[in-house]
């Protein structure tokens, strides 16, 4: 017997270390430009999973959810976030930036939030509607980024022309407030952090689409939603303001070990408290939301941690 018992023990200790050697020691998790709320958020969430699974993450500042895409796929970077809009063009190879490939490798692990696009201008511009931003000079963010990604596709589905603006988030504010750019249209979790900084600073219009315009938008490209901005989200705000999302979604590439993007997944869902704490956007970061992705595969890590809290998926992103 106590040889069994040894031998018993001796087993415990090997799966043991065999799991301590499958879990890394470190990850890198892909964000976007200073500015935006994916900058802050990655921020969050990486200081969560370091703290709560001992593995230390830390952020890579990219172009956004375009550049996130490709660095995971490739391995360079193991998380990553994304808007589902993005990851549609990257998983069909049909966004013009993925130049026919297709992003077969990507897997979802966790929901975020809703991006909902908005523009703000300066209030003594004049500008209060989007139609006036016809030949005008437009900041939209990084051009790997969703808002460069999509916005001046909203130009073209509108029959608008303009003069396209890229770069990080607070360099687009700074042009803005010094009078380079007519307006600055973006997407991120709500409060965008640049926005509110402008909102404090300057005398700000906020303003989004017409009911017309958001028809028009979604016949070309279905992948957005209907959104809203709460009043108040921006003091300058005193209306809700009616606009299109797209749902964010945490990535991983397929070949990450199924132990650790269980882990990854159940940590950040359940300590949303924390992740509010970090950006108000996180009140949207909970497993119900999973139902927002209704074509990327989950990752079967991802999977496991759904059905012990008994969340249906949609058939479609069930691993094959």
């Amino acid at each position: 017997m106590k040889y069994l018992r040894r031998g018993l023990i001796s087993v415990a200790i090997a799966v043991t270390a065999t799991a301590a050697l499958a879990q890394p020691k470190t990850m890198t998790l892909g964000t976007a430009s200073v500015g935006g709320t994916y900058f802050v958020y990655g921020g969050v969430v990486a200081k969560i999973l370091t703290d709560k699974t001992g593995i230390q993450v830390s952020t890579q500042q990219t172009q956004g959810p375009n550049q996130n895409v490709i660095l995971v796929e490739d391995k360079k970077i193991e998380l990553g976030m994304t808007t589902m809009g993005v990851a549609l063009q990257a998983w069909t190879g049909t966004g013009d930036w993925t130049k026919g490939k297709k992003y077969a490798n990507i897997r979802a692990l966790f929901p975020m939030y809703d991006t909902p696009m908005q523009c703000v201008a300066l209030k003594k511009s004049g500008i209060t509607s989007f139609k006036q931003l016809d030949g005008k000079t437009v900041g939209v963010g990084p051009k790997a980024g969703t808002p460069g990604t999509y916005l001046p596709l909203f130009f073209g589905a509108l029959g608008l022309k303009a003069t396209i603006r890229n770069g990080q988030g607070a360099d687009m504010g700074s042009q803005l407030g010094d009078g380079i750019l007519d307006a600055f249209c973006f997407g991120a979790g709500l409060p965008i952090p640049i926005f509110s900084q402008l909102d404090a600073e300057k005398e700000v219009v906020f303003f989004t689409w017409t009911d017309a315009e958001r028809d028009a938008i979604r016949k070309k490209m279905p992948e957005f939603s209907e959104a809203v901005i709460p009043k108040g989200t921006y003091k300058t705000q005193t209306a809700d303001q009616k606009t299109l999302g797209l749902y964010n979604f945490g990535i991983a590439n397929k070949d990450m070990s199924d132990d650790v993007a269980y882990l990854v997944t159940k940590t950040i869902l359940e300590n949303n408290a924390a992740m509010v704490q970090g950006h108000a956007a996180a009140s949207e970061t909970i497993a119900a939301n999973a139902s927002r992705n209704a074509f990327l595969p989950f990752h079967p890590g991802a999977v496991r941690y759904y059905k012990e809290k008994g969340i249906a998926l949609n058939p479609a992103t069930l691993p094959k």
